[in-house]
């Protein structure tokens, strides 16, 4: 068995090969090819913590995948000096079920929802999108911004965060650095770093939208992944009088995503509107349909991801000689 910690999972898991993995999650998903249970939600009261289950084993021409992986936030962590979440991937030989590989969650986690937005925005953004925004200058805000330079020539950046200190120390660490241009802008506010963009990222637990709805313009592409329960809302449930809606999975975001749900609650939407990602992928139904359109990419992860994922870092990490081998 091998265990890969956090670095040799970022060595194993490059961007531009996990966007092309989450469409081939994706168009598994919508095309029967896969198992994926909603995630089990374990409540951990005296210490206001949440523990997530997450299973997941796909099949198509081009892979086959199974993994379980755990996710625990606990929001007093912080405090203590340890990270928000902790989180781990058990990749599993699909033939058989013998455990192969353990890998550190929370990179696994911030790469593959990143290259889920990469892969969301190559197939709705504009081909010829130039500003991109992130809200939240967290790890999940930076693998947005790398996987969006990935799929689009991007010029300009604006980011936005609560704290203007981290937002600033964001453009510091990233401007310049590998396909991310020097021009990294700290927005003045919300309204601003919307209104500017062609491509939005939204990547917090805010329970409040983190932009005006009408600072939106035609044309623009949202990726919203950073609510995954009912009570947060990070993106204005007013999008979707404007916009075309989008998701990884349709049943997982009716029951775990605020903006939709409150969208449906105010007859702003209804649940036969939301069309999957790999459905787009499979000719089923239509992507981007003007250049005026609005599109929205809801995201709550699912663990067709993580289990599409460890297997490529599993199999990159094998060839670069990554992990440590223990008995089993």
């Amino acid at each position: 068995m091998i265990i890969l910690n956090a670095d040799a999972v970022r060595a194993a898991l490059p961007m531009s090969q996990t966007v092309e993995a989450m469409k081939q999650a994706y168009a598994a998903l919508s095309g029967g090819k896969a198992e994926v249970p909603l995630r089990t939600r374990l409540e951990i009261p005296p210490h206001e913590g949440v523990t997530l289950v997450m299973p997941a084993y796909l099949h198509t021409t081009q892979t086959e995948a199974l993994a379980v992986k755990t996710v625990s936030v606990f929001p007093g962590n912080p405090a203590r000096g340890l990270p928000l979440i902790h989180a781990a991937v058990l990749a599993m030989e699909p033939d058989t079920g013998r455990p192969l590989a353990l890998l550190e969650g929370g990179a696994l986690t911030a790469i593959r929802t990143g290259a889920a937005s990469g892969a969301a925005t190559d197939i709705l953004a504009r081909p010829d999108a130039k500003t991109v925004a992130i809200f939240g200058a967290g790890v999940q805000g930076r693998t947005q911004l790398e996987a969006v330079f990935t799929v689009r020539e991007i010029e300009t950046a604006w980011i936005f965060d609560l704290d203007r200190e981290r937002a600033q120390s964001f453009v510091d660490d990233l401007a310049g650095q590998g396909r991310i241009p020097a021009d990294l802008r700290v927005a003045a506010d919300p309204a601003e770093a919307a209104s500017l963009a062609d491509i939005i990222c939204t990547a917090t637990t805010s329970k409040v939208p983190v932009y005006p709805a009408e600072a939106i313009h035609p044309g623009t592409h949202i990726n919203g992944v950073g609510s995954y329960t009912p009570e947060m809302l990070e993106n204005p449930p007013e999008i979707y009088s404007r916009a075309r809606a989008f998701s990884d999975a349709r049943d997982a975001v009716l029951a775990e995503a605020g903006e939709v749900i409150a969208a449906i609650e105010r007859s702003l939407l209804s649940p036969g509107e939301i069309t999957e990602l790999g459905e787009v992928l499979l000719g089923k139904r239509a992507g981007r349909t003007s250049e005026e359109q609005i599109t929205f990419f809801k995201s709550v992860g699912i663990a067709v991801q993580d289990a599409i994922a460890a297997q490529i870092a599993l199999d990159n990490a094998e060839k670069m000689g990554l992990g440590h081998h223990v008995m089993w």
